[in-house]
């Protein structure tokens, strides 16, 4: 299917029923990747609330926040539903930090792309192998990079379709969700942490400061990207 044809498709339908739509035309072939961040937690609560067919999963850096992992316990419980938890490979983890030590992505932005390379990149594209749409959570005002995107595109390297079922939502809207439907979330989120990765490149902003500016904090040039969404 063409992509303009898939958003002719989509357009005007409520998110729950693009994505419904989507696992129709793709079946077993429809994955989402949450961080467990938010905007997140409203897609895996429009998933599990509606008992859709889509492979939820979550990346596990090693290196993230406990109250993340407490938001994972917490979701688990709340729907009885699976989150599959990708680790990056072990042998590559223990030459880096062998290597460089255990914080190398301070030292130079190569070292932190390799860092985010190793512990999301390889996890990611292993558990996107084979699938045909990717759900993700990314929403037109986190960044300037972010809202040069399309709420669907087609991604040529990866093969596969990127569906943003919260691309228009404000983040306003998000927190009114989640509040509305007693929705788990990080209680990160009510501490100036409006984007949560790894614990050692993530801090609190001030309010109206950049969406994407407590992450990786020291470098100062470049979009703030892991390469998790780059074309």
């Amino acid at each position: 299917m063409q992509l303009h044809e898939l958003k002719n498709n989509l357009n005007g339908l409520s998110t729950e029923s693009q994505i419904k739509n989507l696992v129709s035309i793709f079946p077993g072939k429809v994955i989402f990747t949450t961080s467990l961040g938010i905007e997140d937690q409203v897609i895996t609560h429009k998933i599990f609330s509606n008992n859709i067919d889509v492979k939820v999963i979550t990346l596990d850096t090693g290196r993230l926040f406990s109250q993340t992992y407490d938001v994972l316990s917490r979701t688990i419980i709340r729907y009885q539903k699976k989150i599959h938890v990708y680790f990056p490979e072990y042998e590559a983890v223990e030459k880096m930090v062998t290597e460089k030590g255990p914080l190398s992505f301070y030292q130079s932005i190569e070292n932190r792309k390799e860092c985010c390379s190793i512990r999301k990149v390889a996890p990611l594209n292993r558990a996107l192998d084979g699938m045909q749409v990717w759900i993700s959570g990314i929403r037109a005002d986190q960044s300037e990079n972010r809202n040069q995107m399309d709420w669907l595109e087609y991604d040529v390297n990866k093969n596969l379709y990127k569906f943003y079922p919260l691309f228009n939502w404000t983040f306003e809207e998000v927190t009114a969700y989640v509040k509305e439907n007693n929705i788990p979330y990080n209680s990160l989120h009510d501490k100036g942490f409006i984007s949560i990765g790894c614990e050692p490149c993530t801090k609190a902003v001030k309010p109206g400061d950049d969406f994407r500016s407590g992450r990786w904090w020291w470098e100062n040039d470049g979009p703030k990207e892991c390469g998790l969404h780059n074309k």
